[in-house]
C-alpha cells in the first residue's frame, strides 16, 4: 500500500474501475489526513461530550479507522456530519 502526501498526487479518474484501483492501492498520508481534520472551522469550536459505547462496537470502530490512517474520534465525527447532512436533505 503506497501513501501520497498531497491531494494534487490524485489523478482526475476515466472510469470507477480506475478509481477503484487507485484507492486499493493508495492512501492518503496519515499528515494529509489530520491536517484535512484539524483545517475544519469545527474543530477549533468543538467541545467536550461524554458518550457511551458498547466496547466491541468501540474496537471495531478504532479497527476501521486503523485500517483508513484516521483517529477514531475524527472518523466518528465524520461519521455524524456525514449523517446530520443526509438528514437534512
Amino acid at each position: 500500500m503506497q501513501t501520497f502526501a498531497n491531494w494534487e498526487d490524485v489523478p482526475l479518474f476515466d472510469s470507477e474501475v480506475a478509481e477503484a484501483t487507485f484507492w486499493a492501492e493508495n492512501r492518503p498520508g496519515v499528515r494529509l489526513m489530520e491536517t484535512a481534520v484539524a483545517g475544519s472551522a469545527e474543530a477549533s469550536e468543538s467541545v467536550t461530550i461524554t458518550l457511551r459505547i458498547d466496547p466491541r462496537m468501540l474496537a471495531r470502530i478504532k479497527r476501521i479507522a486503523r485500517m483508513r490512517f484516521l483517529n477514531y474520534q475524527s472518523m466518528i465525527k465524520q461519521w455524524l456530519s456525514e449523517r446530520m447532512e443526509q438528514e437534512l436533505k
